[in-house]
């Protein structure tokens, strides 16, 4: 047995020298170099995804002329820079071409307004008015108790909850009052009230 062959080295505990066979490196690219090509570097607009093969010392010399907006007027370089922005995909503005809306996709969609986000300004989404809806609501002791605390009925709507606190708490505030704190006990009620039935749901 030859104690210089590569089936000795894979029996022996530590290989005096690696031989394995090694892939022959490619020579630089740049005119009359001989070097290892050690490094990549873009070939520029173009050719994305294709790469030069240069040493350490020519792909320093190629980055430091590299220009890639090379032979763009200034007009092209401003737009290639604008589309960057979005990836030079096709955007569109808010709520205008591109895509139809879901209502228009899905026949008999209403998108609604289920938090009552849009009652504040008169209506609906895209301006639509906001259909009556009954309120179907199961009301328990604490939450009469709230309400009673406020003087409204059980079927008080979340508007006139909001508008009987605001009206409350106006009348109710020392400083309505000229300073007094005769008031404010029912003002910490009155505040207790509304908070509960924020969390409940109420309003």
């Amino acid at each position: 047995m030859k104690f210089n062959s590569p089936i000795y080295d894979r029996i022996r505990v530590k290989p005096d020298q690696d031989r394995r066979r090694r892939a022959a490196s490619p020579t630089c690219e740049w005119s009359g170099c001989g070097n290892a090509a050690t490094h990549r570097a873009p070939k520029g607009r173009g050719h994305e995804h294709e790469y030069w093969r240069f040493c350490l010392e020519h792909v320093r010399e190629y980055n430091h002329s590299y220009n890639f907006f090379a032979g763009m007027s200034e007009e092209a370089v401003a737009r290639y820079q604008k589309d960057a922005v979005t990836g030079h995909r096709p955007t569109w503005k808010m709520g205008t071409g591109g895509r139809r809306s879901r209502a228009d996709q899905m026949p008999g969609f209403e998108a609604g307004d289920p938090f009552g986000m849009f009652q504040e300004f008169g209506g609906g989404p895209r301006g639509r008015a906001e259909q009556p809806r009954v309120e179907t609501r199961s009301v328990h002791n604490a939450a009469r108790k709230a309400l009673h605390a406020l003087n409204l009925e059980e079927d008080a709507t979340r508007a006139q909850i909001k508008a009987r606190f605001k009206l409350l708490v106006k009348r109710h505030h020392p400083d309505a009052n000229g300073g007094s704190t005769a008031s404010e006990d029912k003002l910490r009620e009155i505040i207790a009230a509304y908070n509960y039935l924020k969390s409940a749901g109420f309003c």
